[in-house]
């Protein structure tokens, strides 16, 4: 499994305690690929020394960091997870029976829930929005258009058969994208009830982090509705913030910059 961390310490610290809980761990390779952090986040290699860290200079966003993590997996299967998610002991072994059980999955999701045990923000619709709802807790497995990012479950020879993730996305737009390569490869995304992850979700998003996802949105319109479609959403991520009065958001869309290590 592959998990992206940023500054996030004390998060990351309760994620690898759950994996490390989890049934099976013996058969589980935790892949720890840290972005840049500046609080200490790459000093837990020393607590968990049974995980396998990848030390970035600075934040590539979370789009590379995930083809850092796949690669450096050796499983046919990998799970992504956000620095912010616990697993619950039986999730991840829950993840593979599932896949291993059916083989019209190119991927599985757990249901994210919040502190107190209730679904969480996480199915979205593409063209991606930004907006989430809560998944049905009840039933069986059942198949999601798309689902958040936070937890997700692949097959990585669908991964390879694309070469990476597409990098023209830094921090927002990974997850819509492989949701819509897993479609548009003729699979289904499953979501199992069973296997829940813990999310604490973000707060407020910073102006970078606003213009990053407009960008990447405007990049999957381009790529799956055509030159016109990805010109508009180009053109509403400067003209959205400009009559908005969000001029710390404009200046990131008007000079195209996304967290991709790029960035000064």
């Amino acid at each position: 499994m592959a998990v992206v961390s940023h500054n996030r310490v004390q998060l990351l610290e309760r994620c690898l305690k759950s994996l490390e809980a989890s049934q099976g761990r013996e058969t589980i390779q935790i892949i720890v690929v840290d972005n840049g952090s500046r609080d200490g986040s790459a000093d837990l290699e020393a607590v968990f020394p049974g995980a396998q860290f990848i030390k970035l200079p600075k934040n590539f966003g979370l789009t590379k960091a995930l083809n850092l993590g796949w690669r450096a997996a050796d499983a046919p299967y990998v799970l992504f997870l956000h620095d912010d998610t616990e697993v619950e002991p039986g999730t991840v072994l829950r993840l593979a029976e599932a896949l291993d059980a059916n083989p019209e999955a190119g991927a599985v999701c757990p249901l994210l829930v919040d502190d107190e045990g209730r679904p969480a923000p996480q199915l979205g619709g593409l063209p991606p929005s930004g907006e989430w709802h809560p998944a049905d807790p009840a039933g069986g497995p059942a198949p999601v258009d798309y689902p958040r990012g936070a937890a997700l479950m692949m097959r990585v020879h669908l991964i390879k058969s694309v070469r990476q993730i597409d990098e023209r996305y830094g921090q927002f737009g990974a997850d819509a994208d492989l949701a819509a390569q897993i479609r548009r490869g003729g699979k289904k995304i499953l979501l199992i009830p069973t296997a829940r992850v813990g999310h604490q979700g973000s707060g407020e998003y910073t102006a970078f982090e606003r213009a990053d996802f407009l960008l990447g949105r405007a990049v999957f319109l381009r790529k799956y509705q055509g030159f016109g479609a990805g010109i508009r959403a180009r053109l509403a991520a400067v003209f959205g913030p400009l009559f908005g009065f969000r001029f710390g958001e404009l200046k990131y869309t008007v000079a195209g910059q996304k967290i991709d290590g790029t960035q000064s």
